[in-house]
């Protein structure tokens, strides 16, 4: 499917997943990716979440930092 196709009603809502702190971290990461099914697209709330990355290198700290100037 499309990024474009998808419906927000498709995404997993970030706030649904829960990772057991005593795996070890390869396997918390896995169980993450295996219930948020695309770490770069999901919901939070109402809010649907994309992450990108940009061509000019700035990091989302910068960002945030530009924004609260």
């Amino acid at each position: 499917m499309t990024e474009s196709k998808i419906q927000a009603d498709e995404l997993v809502d970030i706030r649904t997943v829960t990772v057991n702190n005593e795996l070890p971290k390869q396997e918390r990461i896995a169980d993450f990716i295996r219930q948020i099914k695309n770490p770069y697209l999901f919901r939070c709330g109402k809010y649907t979440v994309k992450a990108v990355f940009s061509e000019n290198g700035r990091t989302l700290e910068d960002c945030v930092k530009s924004l609260i100037k």
